[in-house]
């Protein structure tokens, strides 16, 4: 064949390298070893035969027609020893594949001089054995081996190892260029040519380490930060929407957890006399009936762009603005008041069907500057909000009756003007000197209307006795007082309370049936209008089934 001349010309020249290699590697090692003695004699004979042997190198080189690149003619192993790089080993494991034993005894001796750790494979064949069952840092690999060469072992390496996992680093002569463009398009790292320059060989071993090293590193944090921002995911992603989770996970909303003063919209619902209302059902039916409660209003905050802080019950402690603020922050929540009242509609026509007592909300909304940021103790801290502000949207929601929902001034305000709003109501809040303006929510335009609220009552041809006690503050206080119902509604009642009441006074009563005999159930009302004269309107806050029934059929 014709390129067989040409073939025994390049296998004459590896034979004939192969020991000048050797010369040269361990004529520099020994040197090396001599300088750490302080034999300088010893020293300069051994540089003197390794400078002879790259001489002798490069001539032979001549002889076969080898170019040689401008860079090798003085290599950095014929400095004086003094001066030669000395690159600290990066540490790690190097497998070394050379089927001549003496290229694997002097590149494993030196590289263990450095600091390495060596596995040596005198085939292709054991270096695919080593490879499979250990873990590897680097491989230096011979390209021109017997049987399994170099690039066969890389092809074979590269099927399970990607060039981050597994580094390889090619060793070849300066006159295979073919293969050494082959091993680098197969996936070869790096290559180094020889005559090995000892300290090019360690540079470049530390390098590919290095990046090995790093890319780990990268995918560490990669995973680090995976489960970081699945943590943000499950922390917030049940009482946020998407829009604001993917926020906090590219951080431009900047999440502040140290604590900082901010403008916030908090908008707090409660359920009115639940526990009245669901007296003498299973437990497992009231758990399923506020767990399906919830599971609406969650949907509906979320779609709001609002931040459920905290459930308390059957209560619900929303933010808007916090972590993640927005300019139509009050809008949004408006809008979201709307649509809950809306929701408990479609919650109560479910339960009506299924026999199940019906369920009203309270709603207040107050917009204001609090403090947000982490709450609690090194070992127990929760995202929060506390301040004035939120102490005064837990007192106006004491004040919102079932299916009403109040807001603030504040919130009025940063609303913007299309907010409708109906009776301005001032309450005298506990905790604040000066009476308080809310306002009685109607609708937003373009977003929809609070359900109407019936006020309508059909006189009684026989008043209906009530004894009845005035709530302070959740308590009950003061002596028992007489009056009788005149009129009933849907869920409101005239009272003749027999002593004047106030706007928003509490009421809890207990209903005299006919016999003269106080009924088994607890009525809790609050007084929605007192116009001056001698009855006052209520709205039960807490209306037992048995008394509801009765009221509906006198």
């Amino acid at each position: 064949m014709a390129d067989e001349p040409e073939r025994a010309r390049g296998s004459l020249l590896h034979e004939l390298r192969t020991p000048l290699t050797q010369i040269i590697g361990y004529s520099e090692m020994l040197a090396e070893e001599a300088d750490d003695r302080g034999d300088a004699p010893t020293r300069e004979t051994l540089r003197t035969i390794a400078q002879a042997g790259r001489r002798l190198s490069k001539m032979l080189e001549a002889a076969f027609g080898v170019a040689r690149p401008a860079e090798a003619d003085e290599p950095a192993a014929a400095a004086p020893a003094a001066s030669t790089p000395q690159v600290a080993g990066a540490g790690g494991e190097i497998l070394v594949v050379d089927d001549n034993e003496l290229n694997r005894d002097m590149l494993s001796r030196r590289l263990r001089s450095r600091g390495y750790a060596v596995t040596v494979a005198e085939s292709g064949a054991r270096a695919l054995e080593l490879v499979k069952g250990g873990a590897f840092d680097l491989v230096l690999l011979d390209i021109m081996m017997p049987g399994i060469s170099g690039l066969d072992v890389l092809h074979s390496v590269r099927e399970s190892y990607s060039r981050e996992e597994l580094p390889v680093v090619m060793a070849t002569a300066r006159d295979q260029a073919d293969d050494v463009i082959e091993a680098l398009k197969a996936g070869a790292n790096d290559y180094v040519t020889k005559p090995l320059d000892f300290p090019v060989v360690v540079a470049r071993a530390e390098l590919q380490i290095l990046l090995k090293r790093s890319s780990a590193e990268v995918r560490r944090l990669a995973v680090s930060l995976e489960k970081r921002n699945r943590f943000i995911r499950d922390a917030f992603g049940r009482y946020l929407n998407d829009e604001v989770v993917e926020g906090l996970l590219d951080g431009a909303a900047g999440l502040a957890l140290g604590g900082e003063t901010r403008t916030v919209t908090i908008l707090m619902s409660d359920l009115r006399g639940f526990t009245t209302v669901t007296e003498g059902l299973a437990p497992e039916v009231i758990v399923s009936m506020l767990n399906r409660y919830l599971e609406a209003m969650v949907e509906v905050i979320t779609k709001h762009g609002g931040t459920i802080d905290e459930f308390i019950g059957d209560a619900i402690l929303v933010l808007f603005g916090a972590p993640v603020a927005r300019p139509d922050d009050a809008r949004r929540a408006v809008a979201c008041a709307v649509e809950m009242q809306n929701a408990m509609l479609e919650i109560n026509q479910r339960f009506h069907r299924e026999w199940l007592p019906e369920l009203e909300m309270g709603i207040a909304i107050n917009t204001g500057a609090v403090v947000v940021g982490n709450i609690g103790s090194a070992k127990r801290a929760k995202y929060g909000v506390v301040g004035t502000q939120v102490n005064l949207a837990g007192r106006m929601q004491s004040f919102a009756v079932g299916g009403q929902v109040l807001v603030s001034r504040g919130t009025l305000d940063a609303a913007g003007p299309d907010v409708e709003v109906g009776k301005v109501l001032a309450i005298q809040a506990k905790g604040f000197r000066d009476p308080i303006e809310v306002y009685d929510l109607r609708g937003l335009a373009g977003t929809g209307s609070v359900p109407e609220r019936s006020s309508a009552v059909r006189s009684l041809a026989t008043e209906i006795a009530v004894r009845y006690t005035i709530v302070d503050d959740k308590a009950l206080g003061g002596p028992v007082l007489e009056g009788s119902l005149v009129a009933v509604g849907d869920g409101v009642a005239a009272l003749k309370p027999g002593r004047p009441l106030r706007l928003f006074t509490e009421l809890h009563l207990r209903v005299v049936g006919p016999g003269g005999h106080d009924m088994q159930g607890d009525v809790y009302a609050k007084v929605t209008e007192a116009p001056g004269d001698e009855t006052v309107q209520i709205r039960f806050t807490a209306l037992p089934a048995a008394i509801r029934r009765f009221l509906r059929e006198t």
